[in-house]
């Protein structure tokens, strides 16, 4: 069987009515990391490695009962899939802690400080006790098995733009620490990296009140404002990552896990109500065909015989390896596995994926089914012999799928128990991001039990004192800011403001002195980005020190233009902010020596100027003296006395 090149998906959502009349709901769950110098529940540095792993240790899954004697529906499922668990420890990063050999430390200050700042930003109310509390996480990318989380604020909100006309209400934020990172999953064997472990992070959690694509990407676009406003999370890939649940009228809360950029989230949103308006459209199908999960008939036959000379690649080649063939007949399924539901992808997907994830058989494809008639336009044959022996009828449709006998089971299961999901409509799952538009099966969706209190660790009283002091030295919410800025900036530096990561250096350097706001803003978040690039570290110069060379200019000690020579000088050489003011280089040449220093050199500067073109020798003119005179003369001023000596 040969794989068919994926072809680029082009999809366009349709207009905000159809999502109205679907009945679409959303909310997000944001996670951002918290920049900390260490980890949430011990004394590890909090950065991410590249260099080779120093240990590995294998683990596995199991599930356990909880003290309401029941099973986690979630935790069966990973149980299923008989996953082995590698971890690749760093002893620079990684302890015992993050292993489950011993028990947490006392919940990290810094991180909990940063969470309540946030927290106040989106308005939320304060609790008065930070709770651990464990939440069950049993695909392996946290080895204990939990993850430990708090909450630090509820019933918070923010607008949902900057004119107001909507607010979104938070339910509630949380302090909590990271997971893993998946290296690779192949198979049952799935690998982690444990740098990123227990690095704590922030998660925003809003209410279901979104009601088209544009507004869970603008949610996303403003809660992400909101945290970098704050300063007080990392920045780059894989430090903020997006939950999308979304439903429709009729259907069920899906998750959209992991979404890495907000600028894919009304895409997927889109993608999603309308899969979930093509499953819903697939059960009224089966309904009028008589077919409930009460009536779903299957039959399960063994394959062996029949493909035992068959020239399709992968089976041949499961077969080789001692594995099998089996399929399922699904009665009154017929056509409807080729039913659109996703871009580019039909509801077999649905099926493929399940055996994907559950039973590991994830080499694509891995199932075959009879309403495929591509596939078997030229082996109709074959597809007689299958009907015949399932006696399927036109209305059914036969699923196929190869491997290792013990897989190929829980793949035939897998089919079935998705084929009970169809006939109620949407299952409630967690799904991961494809593509722009496509998502695909990850887990079904963890029940509301899979918390409960940790043991190991004190509640933590929260002041009335540390409350009043953290609000009293909050930064700006990016509306705030914006309000506050708008008759003093340009819209270019507005925009830049909301998000840099300097923004409180200009509202301090704003407030103490008297500059022009535009010259200040410009400064500081367009120059300093130019630095950054070139390798300066701005965080190693103090606010205070920028005030001081900012009053400079204001006394007209200094010029405008020798503010970043004078902060380069500072960085690349260690000088003390006095001494770089006090260089002779930096200080402002009078008019009249400039003019006299132009008149005593006009006629050699003239004589080497090739151009008898008026512009030409005043643009070589001007040449000459800033050579001599950099950033100690005003450059409009200076210009000037050239033109009048030239006539």
């Amino acid at each position: 069987m040969k794989i068919k090149k994926v072809q680029p998906i082009v999809f366009t959502p349709p207009g905000d009515s159809i999502f109205y009349q679907l009945g679409l709901k959303a909310g997000l769950e944001v996670h951002q990391q918290l920049n900390t110098f260490k980890k949430l529940f011990c004394h590890c540095p909090a950065k991410l490695i590249n260099h080779p792993h120093n240990v590995e240790i294998l683990r596995h899954m199991r599930p356990t009962l909880s003290e309401l004697g029941e099973y986690d529906g979630t935790a069966l499922m990973e149980f299923k899939t008989k996953k082995e668990i590698i971890y690749q420890l760093y002893n620079d990063v990684v302890c015992t802690y993050e292993m489950d050999d011993t028990p947490p430390f006392l919940l990290n200050q810094q991180a909990l400080q940063f969470a309540l700042e946030i927290a106040m930003l989106f308005d939320c109310n304060i609790v008065d006790e930070i709770h651990i509390s464990r939440k069950q996480y049993l695909d392996g990318s946290i080895p204990t098995g939990f993850q430990r989380t708090a909450i630090v604020g509820i019933n918070g909100s923010f607008p949902l733009d900057n004119a107001d006309r909507k607010r979104v209400h938070i339910w509630q934020l949380g302090l909590e620490e990271d997971s893993c990172r998946e290296v690779s999953n192949q198979g049952h064997t799935i690998v982690f990296k444990t740098d990123r472990l227990s690095i704590p992070l922030v998660e925003v959690v809003t209410a279901p009140e979104l009601k088209t694509p544009k507004e869970v990407f603008l949610a996303g676009e403003q809660i992400r404002r909101v945290l970098r406003a704050s300063g007080k999370v990392r920045r780059g890939a894989g430090a903020a990552r997006q939950d999308v649940n979304v439903s429709i009228k009729g259907g069920s809360r899906v998750e959209i896990k992991g979404v890495p950029s907000t600028k894919l989230i009304s895409n997927l949103v889109a993608s999603e109500a309308l899969r979930q308006k093509a499953l819903l459209e697939i059960r009224d199908s089966l309904r009028s065909r008589g077919i409930t999960k009460k009536t779903l008939s299957a039959m399960v036959g063994d394959l062996k015989e029949l493909f035992k000379n068959t020239k399709i690649k992968i089976i041949r080649q499961a077969l080789e390896q001692g594995g099998t063939v089996k399929g399922i007949k699904l009665v009154g399924f017929g056509g409807l596995f080729s039913y659109p539901t996703q871009p580019g992808l039909n509801f077999s997907f649905e099926f493929s994926e399940r055996v994907r994830v559950i039973a590991c058989l994830d080499q694509k494809p891995n199932l075959i089914h009879t309403d495929d008639h591509l596939f078997f336009k030229r082996r109709k044959r074959d597809l007689k012999k299958i009907q015949e022996l399932f006696k399927a009828r036109h209305v059914d449709v036969v699923v196929i799928v190869w491997g290792n006998e013990e897989d190929v089971n829980t793949a035939i299961e897998e089919i079935r128990l998705r084929a009970l999901d169809a006939a109620s409509g949407v299952p409630n799952e967690t799904r991961t991001v494809l593509s722009d538009c496509q998502t695909g099966f990850e887990r079904i969706l963890p029940g509301p039990n899979r918390m409960y209190p940790d043991t190991d660790l004190p509640p933590c009283a929260i002041d009335e004192k540390r409350i009043k002091d953290t609000r009293a030295n909050l930064p700006l919410t990016p509306w705030a800011r914006r309000k506050k800025y708008q008759n003093q900036l340009n819209h270019h530096l507005l925009d830049i403001m909301e998000l840099s990561p300097w923004q409180h250096l200009v509202d301090y350097l704003i407030k103490h002195c008297s500059l022009n706001p535009i010259f200040v803003a410009s400064t500081i978040l367009d120059r300093f980005r130019c630095l950054t690039r070139k390798g300066y570290q701005i965080e190693e110069i103090k606010p205070d020190d920028l005030l001081m060379v900012f009053k400079e200019v204001e006394k007209k000690k200094i010029l405008a233009t020798a503010v970043i020579p004078i902060i380069k000088n500072i960085l690349q050489n260690g000088t003390d902010v006095q001494e770089a003011l006090g260089d002779k280089n930096f200080k402002p040449v009078s008019i009249t020596k400039t003019k006299s220093f132009l008149r005593k050199n006009l006629s050699d500067w003239l004589s080497e100027c090739f151009s008898k073109q008026k512009e030409a020798q005043h643009r070589f003119l001007m040449g000459k003296i800033m050579h001599q005179y950099r950033y100690r003369v005003d450059g409009k001023k200076l210009s000037q006395i050239v033109e009048d000596s030239l006539g």
